[in-house]
């Protein structure tokens, strides 16, 4: 049976950055990049008109931030994993990229092994972060800060279908599990991910999540 691939799109403006990206991530089956770019406007048109399961961030782009781009596209209620990979360990930035939708927050100086690690944990679902971060995005979220207590959450709204996928979102399964789990085209789950995040007001899977596990303690 054929591997299927996990798609990527970069939207970074060093190109040699992103090329020694994409030589890494095509060392191993798992991955496809199947868009590249240096502009954050160029970025948001592939972005919509590619689909990528995955799409790593800069957040220092030359002509639109990377914070604008990420609040753009969850506005859009694009379906895509979106990490940032940045430089930047500046406080302000990492948890204005949680509070807009960011599914993780990784810095460009780790090492090209847990990078693929990274993206691979991230195609299973999981949520993901930099070690040398880390510790501000617990602070972030232990003090209310992953709390969206101010709007409303309310699993009711969904249809039986949404309440299986949430379920399984939750969990942490990728789409192309939750698609074999339900025995769906993935497309079909990837439209309904955009529906209970419009309906329940969630910007992105942590976002949910940390809902969720607040919401059973």
């Amino acid at each position: 049976m054929e591997n299927v691939k996990s798609s990527i799109l970069l939207i970074d403006d060093h190109p040699m950055l992103r090329n020694g990206v994409k030589q890494l991530i095509n060392t191993i089956n798992d991955f496809e990049v199947i868009g590249e770019t240096g502009s954050g406007i160029e970025g948001v048109k592939l972005a919509q008109t590619l689909d990528p399961d995955i799409i790593l961030l800069d957040i220092n782009m030359n002509d639109v931030s990377g914070l604008e781009i990420l609040r753009y596209l969850r506005e859009k209620n694009i379906s895509a994993r979106i990490i940032m990979f940045t430089v930047s360990d500046a406080k302000e930035d990492i948890v204005t990229a949680l509070k807009t939708g960011a599914d993780g927050y990784l810095l460009k100086d780790m090492e090209p092994e847990n990078l693929l690690k990274a993206l691979k944990d991230i195609s299973e679902g999981k949520i993901i972060m930099d070690e040398a971060i880390s510790h501000i995005i617990l602070d972030y979220m232990r003090h209310g800060g992953g709390s969206t207590t101010n709007q409303s959450h309310d699993i009711n709204l969904l249809t039986p279908r949404e309440h299986e996928i949430f379920n399984l979102l939750v969990q942490g399964l990728s789409n192309k599990l939750i698609a074999k789990e339900l025995d769906i085209v993935e497309s079909t789950v990837k439209v309904h991910i955009k529906s209970i995040f419009k309906k329940l007001n969630f910007k992105s899977r942590m976002e949910m999540t940390v809902w969720y596990l607040q919401s059973k303690e």
